[in-house]
């Protein structure tokens, strides 16, 4: 059977190297795909973005299963010209993916649905958004209304920071390449909430329901969770913090109720669902954000632990028969350490020649995202460049392996952290 993964990142990479790994697979193509999928020989780049053109060559591929990675994709409908087209795929309509891409129709649907999670307010002038944060104080969280690759969220510890990201966000010319929904700009500004956060995703074909193995995502761009929000800096599982009873409880207070949610909306839900939690101090967990595909770079270090079949496990997700799996984890932990190219998050330089990459291996892999491969060589095309990603026994084993493979990986102006983890080794 022939599958298409549409997306360019380190998730697709991951995808699409699992899937791979299927025997019912004779070929993966990734669209457009990266220079770490055009280094593996089990799969093939194809240079097509455009939803209308990369559905008529499924098409004439005679393609058995589409996978959908990033979010852009699927906010333009590509699940809903697929399936009008009786080709499988596997992802969230245009409507359903509205939990992700908007953010102001994301938080009224858990206020309609009482899903647990902060309290808000969405802005559209600037005066009444600065007045908002002047009365509410800081820390505040500043969110821009629109697909924005994970770096359209402030979490604003100063009221001058907030200040900034309104402005930035509402009146600046559009640095974070925010994607606007009808309306133009708008801003969510919402409380601060505490605790810890980790990453709940699940997987849904329509009717029922399989979580994937926790994971925990480290957003900041530097050591000791300080500077900028990124995409993400790097992420391991599982997270210790999500215990037995907090699994329990975001399935019944979050996941189910926002499944049955949509349909009550009249939106049946397919595909992934990721659930941004903060868990407090007593256990609860509250919903932070709703994307509506696989987190990255968790997917990274969830495919390297996942035993099962990713394409009979996808098979039975758009055959509606969930119900029937039961997926196996490796018992170990996985750990991936993105590395970013210079200037990243804001202005990350491109074409920066990458060398060091190892070889596969048992234990590790690196997955590419911002890579491209010109005249015989691996160059930056990106913001975060690779996700290198090791399996052990612990998180410090984990830890150790990763690091030991990310320092003989070299480009010019690399960076990345080196405390991904952190939070499970401190426990």
């Amino acid at each position: 059977m022939k599958v298409l993964v549409i997306g360019g990142g380190g998730r697709e990479h991951a995808l699409a190297w699992k899937l791979a790994q299927s025997p019912r697979v004779q070929a993966v193509y990734v669209a457009p795909g990266n220079g770490g999928t055009a280094l593996d020989p089990r799969l093939e780049n194809v240079p097509i973005t455009d939803i209308a053109a990369l559905r008529e060559w499924a098409l004439a591929q005679k393609i058995a299963l589409t996978v959908v990675g990033p979010e852009g994709p699927l906010a333009a409908g590509v699940v809903d010209d697929f399936r009008a087209h009786d080709l499988r795929v596997f992802g969230p309509t245009r409507a359903a993916a509205q939990l992700e891409s908007s953010k102001a129709f994301s938080k009224a649907f858990m206020k309609r649905h009482a899903i647990p999670t902060a309290e808000y307010h969405t802005f559209t002038d600037p005066a009444a958004a600065h007045d908002y944060v002047h009365k509410r104080g800081a820390p505040i969280v500043v969110k821009a209304d629109g697909l924005a690759a994970g770096k359209g969220v402030v979490v604003a510890m100063t009221e001058v920071e907030a200040h900034e990201a309104i402005d930035f966000m509402l009146l600046d010319d559009n640095k974070l390449g925010v994607t606007h929904n009808e309306g133009g700009a708008r801003v969510v500004i919402e409380e601060f909430l505490r605790g810890e956060e980790a990453s709940f995703i699940v997987m849904c074909d329509g009717r029922n329901v399989t979580a994937l193995a926790t994971s925990q995502d480290h957003k900041r761009l530097l050591d000791g969770d300080q500077g900028p929000n990124t995409g993400g800096m790097g992420a391991y599982s599982p997270a210790p913090v999500v215990t037995p009873e907090i699994h329990a409880r975001a399935m019944r207070e979050i996941i189910l109720p926002t499944i049955k949610g949509m349909e009550t909306d009249g939106i049946q839900y397919t595909g992934f669902l990721y659930a941004g939690l903060m868990i407090d101090a007593d256990g609860r967990p509250r919903t932070l954000e709703f994307n509506c595909r696989m987190g990255d770079p968790e997917t990274q270090p969830i495919m390297m632990r996942l035993k099962s079949d990713l394409f009979e496990v996808m098979m039975h997700a758009t055959s509606g028969t969930l119900d029937q799996v039961q997926l196996e984890w490796d018992r170990r932990t996985s750990l991936g350490v993105v590395m970013a190219a210079a200037g990243y998050p804001l202005n990350p330089r491109k074409g920066d020649r990458v060398t060091g990459l190892p070889g596969p291996a048992e234990d590790a892999m690196v997955f590419h995202a911002g890579t491209v491969r010109r005249d015989g060589e691996t160059l930056t095309s990106g913001g975060r460049v690779l996700c290198v990603t090791a399996l052990a026994d612990s998180v410090k084993a984990a830890q150790h392996r990763a690091y030991e493979i990310a320092a003989r990986i070299q480009f010019d102006g690399a960076q990345y952290r080196h405390d991904i983890g952190h939070r499970a080794t401190h426990a």
